[in-house]
């Protein structure tokens, strides 16, 4: 079995000390940490040193050191992941220092560099930034494969590897490093890669949070200070205001669609915990400024409006006097004590169990806000400038970022509940049952739904029909205000509804918030007070939106309560379910037209549109490279605002490491601004010609992608065929597989359904249509036809987009370990029809796409992704043969203890294959 051995090729002395790691190469960093891991594979598993080496077949093992050996390979390619982040930091930092911040890609520097080159004016990017808004949204699907206790220990690796980049170090200190990277690597080693039991929504939150306290809370305030350093650069003679213009959202906690154990309870404790993440981090950062502002009126005189305002805090304090006595003349201390103590006692205040602390305390984050601002400008008029931007400055933008609330949580339900809820709604009204409602949809249920938004709420009413659901949907959206006066205005942020299919979904949800008396009521002017966002997720879906987007945005509720919230209506757009209902082409086609067509319905509104994309990790679920994503969107759909799901394995890839961080958001960031700068110019006249093509392409591979899925026998293939069941005893999300528990593939979620085709490596989910689409194109159109794929590869960036994330999945594809799993199916005929028609239109997938893009092989302009996938590959592949002996074993196994050692290790193949290509679901 060809394991780490393809990739590192061990030296035999154990006492090895590695010199510094120079230049732009991983192979140093490489080196350090395959010794390291073998010398611990030595000394606790000698006898999987072979398996290390790649001198040894797995296969021979027993089933408890199958599962060891996958442990190991699955630390190596954790391993692998660190030196490949580490060594892209290095090389950015590289052509910094030797280009310029404008020679790295994806950097502000670069976009304003450009920017003034072609003209643009300081007012029109100084109203871009006023008007901006992007929040990344973490959500909990797929949930990271990687424990926390696993995360906190790669990240000190990843410091480790960094220390060991300094020349500065002696011999022996360098020693006493690499002994600490071993140790981390060992205590890795050690502890189990499975989640021993079912993901908690309380684990995922503390998962969440995990990524603020390592990184975010810190880094995000820098990005502020990266803007205005190139904005200084390019701008130099204009003064920018740059506000907290990129803030995060969360759904941990919150997403309750097919979800049930996200509860009201579950997402006030979250909301609290959320809140309390953030004060913390605030009362260090502000412990710390106290510690280092001991300036004396002695030396620097106080300002008189700053001495004003700190009497007034000491007299709220009610310990005024003990606090001067404190450090007396130390006047910008004193302040600092006076916020400390306000922030203690609000800490205290939203606890679990709350405990009431005598003094004052802060009712929201604009209040602690202002009284740094105070703090600020004291030091500013004091002659203290550089102390006020360098010190304080960055803790008031902390806050300002993350207020008390670290993120904005939003709400997400399912138009089915929600539905439900509102049928006993009515049969409370009415004093009927709830199966006697009007049909939905029609002229009955929109005049009640009409009516009953016209009336003001002044109480809660009497719905004695309500069921415990019902109850629990209502009391969901009563905690949106009920929290928004207790913590803070924006620790709620909107309501996703899931499965939107009319304009009464919508309306509903929006009677549902008034049921919960979050509207600022008058008669005839009521205004939601709680963003609703669609979300249009399946093709027909998709093609429906445009419309119904048309007629909630004539409707004047609506318009009063989104000028009310900012001016904007967002809607939610699916990669998911669009790809799992039409094919990875008609998906990405689907998306871009309801994008272009959803934009232009705002603009005829009067109502802008702004898209939260909902994207996961894989390509199959829209995954793909942040810049060229946003670079890809239709001209002019970022109106203001750009929201994207980061997923799982995504936050721990962008976010687990400061420098990472700083990067990933910097590039998000720039790349949106970028987008907007760009749809200012004209568009490509041959834009519709395009288009054209697209719709054609688009139809003859969902034709063919629809023949596959709906075979006879498809679903029972990809039952057996795929590790599909026994994804969900991973234990690595909260949520349930299936939305009802109906085995169909209606039912099935989108993740499940893309990661079981990765682990079986048809992967389907990412290229199946696309062959036939192409080859059909130009069969029709002949030569002009190819004449035309190839100006758009070329010059349209969907299609271009499209067609290079095809590629990348075709590579990963392997249709000899794919046809071994396929044995898997117990119904020779069905598989074998089945496997043909992926056999044939995997072929011709390669060679339509070699033709349109002339390419040499599959890939060929991703020459690092290439290499990357080779050092994997080996392992990955040895790995997945041996996951189709282990479900097969598994499936078969009568005895419960060799079940169990047989579980065990088809656990870690899923595991070890996921963590090979980054990605779950």
């Amino acid at each position: 079995m060809a394991l780490i051995a393809e990739v590192a090729t061990p030296i035999a002395d154990a006492s090895f000390v590695p010199p510094a790691i120079t230049g732009t190469e991983p192979d140093v960093a490489t080196e350090i940490l395959y010794r390291a891991l073998l010398e611990i594979c030595r000394r606790h598993e000698p006898d999987l040193e072979a398996v290390l080496k790649g001198e040894a077949d797995i296969a021979r093992l027993t089933p408890e050191r199958i599962g060891r050996a996958l442990q190991l390979q699955a630390i190596w390619f954790r391993l692998l992941s660190i030196v490949e982040e580490n060594t892209a930091m290095r090389r950015r930092r590289h052509v910094e220092r030797g280009q310029g911040r404008a020679e790295v890609g994806g950097t502000f520097s670069r976009v304003f560099a450009e920017a003034a080159a072609d003209g643009v004016k300081a007012p029109a990017i100084q109203e871009l930034l006023r008007t901006l808004r992007i929040r990344p949204t973490i959500t909990a699907h797929p949930t990271e494969a990687k424990r926390v206790t696993v995360l906190e220990k790669l990240r000190k690796i990843y410091l480790l590897l960094r220390e060991l980049e300094l020349p500065r170090y002696t011999e022996r200190e360098r020693t006493a490093l690499m002994s600490d990277l071993s140790d981390q690597i060992e205590l890795i080693f050690l502890t189990g890669e499975l989640q021993l039991e079912k993901a908690t929504v309380v684990r995922e939150v503390s998962w969440a949070l995990h990524f603020f306290d390592e990184a975010l809370f810190e880094m995000l305030p820098e990005l502020l200070y990266s803007l205005e350093s190139s904005l200084a650069e390019y701008y130099p003679d204009e003064n920018f205001e740059v506000p907290p213009f990129f803030q995060f959202g969360s759904w941990v906690g919150g997403d309750r669609d097919g979800n049930p154990f996200v509860t009201a309870d579950v997402t006030r404790t979250t909301l609290k915990r959320n809140a309390r993440a953030s004060m913390r981090r605030f009362r260090t950062r502000i412990n710390d400024l106290g510690k280092l502002l001991s300036i004396t009126e002695r030396v620097l005189p106080t300002p008189p409006g700053f001495r004003r305002e700190l009497k007034a805090l000491l007299d709220a304090s009610g310990d005024g006097t003990a606090i001067a006595e404190r450090n007396p003349g130390e006047h910008f201390r004193q302040f600092l004590t006076c916020i400390l103590r306000k922030l203690d006692a609000t800490i205290e205040r939203n606890k679990e169990e709350p405990v009431e602390l005598p003094g004052p305390y802060y009712s929201d984050a604009d209040q602690l806000i202002q009284d740094l601002k105070t703090l600020e400008q004291g030091l500013i008029q004091g002659g203290c400038r550089s102390l006020a931007v360098n010190q304080v400055r960055p803790v008031r933008r902390m806050v300002e970022l993350f207020r008390f609330s670290t993120v904005h949580l939003d709400l997400r339900e399912n138009s089915g509940r929600t539905t439900k809820a509102l049928r006993e709604i009515w049969a409370s009204v009415e004093g009927r049952e709830p199966d006697e409602a009007p049909e939905l949809e029609t002229i009955e249920w929109r005049a009640w739904l009409t009516s009953e938004l016209t009336k003001p709420r002044t109480k809660p009413r009497d719905l004695p029909k309500l069921s415990d659901e019902a109850r629990e949907t209502l009391a969901t959206f009563a905690l949106v205000g009920e929290m928004r006066a207790e913590l803070d205005r924006e620790a709620v942020g909107s309501f996703i509804l899931s499965m939107t299919r009319s304009v009464d979904d919508i309306l509903g949800v929006y009677l549902l918030a008034k049921e919960a008396r979050i509207y600022l009521d008058a008669p005839g002017v009521e205004i939601c007070q709680l963003p609703i966002i669609p979300l249009f997720e399946t093709i027909e879906d998709l093609r429906a939106a445009p419309a119904i987007m048309k007629e909630l945005l004539s409707i004047p509720l609506i318009r009063r309560s989104v000028r009310w919230q900012g001016g904007l209506q967002e809607v939610m757009v699916g990669y998911s379910d669009s790809n799992k209902d039409g094919g990875y082409f008609a998906s990405n086609w689907e998306l871009y037209k309801a994008q272009a067509k959803l934009t232009e319905v705002g603009n005829q509104a009067g109502v802008p549109i702004a898209f939260f994309h909902g994207r996961g990790g894989s390509v199959s679920r829209g995954g793909a490279p942040t810049a060229r994503a946003i670079e890809a969107l239709p001209p002019g759909s970022i109106n203001r605002q750009y929201r994207v799901t980061d997923q799982g394995e995504v936050v721990s890839f962008k976010y687990s490491n400061r420098g990472t961080a700083a990067y990933q958001m910097e590039l998000t960031a720039a790349s949106v601004i970028q987008h907007a700068l760009n749809s200012t110019r004209s568009v490509s006249p041959a834009r519709s010609e395009f288009e054209d093509a697209m719709e054609a392409l688009s139809g003859a591979s969902r034709a063919v992608y629809t023949q596959l899925i709906g075979h006879d026998g498809f679903v029972e293939y990809f039952q057996n065929a795929s590790p599909l069941d026994e994804l969900t005893l991973l234990n690595i999300g909260s949520r349930p597989a299936r939305r009802t528990g109906a085995r169909t593939l209606s039912d099935l979620r989108a993740i499940p359904w893309v990661f079981a085709w990765a682990q079986n490596r048809h992967i389907i989910t990412g290229w199946y249509g696309i062959g036939s689409g192409l080859k059909n194109f130009i069969e029709v159109r002949g030569e002009p036809g190819e004449q035309l794929l190839k100006r758009m590869f070329e010059n349209f960036k969907p299609f271009r987009l499209i067609l290079d994330e095809v590629e990348k999945t075709l590579r990963m594809v392997d249709l000899s370990i794919a046809r071994e799993y396929s044995l898997l199916a117990p119904n020779a005929e069905t598989r074998d029809q089945i496997f043909k028609l992926i056999e044939d239109e995997y072929a011709l997938t390669c060679e339509m796409c070699l033709r349109v893009s002339g390419g040499g092989e599959i890939a060929f302009r991703y020459p690092a992704f290439r290499e990357r996938l080779a050092e994997r590959l080996p392992v990955i592949n040895q790995v997945s043969r041996e996951q189709v002996e282990l479900l097969r074993s598994y499936r078969a196994e009568t005895d419960e203890f060799k079940r169990e050692e047989a579980k065990s290790a088809l656990l870690l193949s899923i595991n070890c294959i996921s963590v090979g290509f980054g990605a779950t679901g």
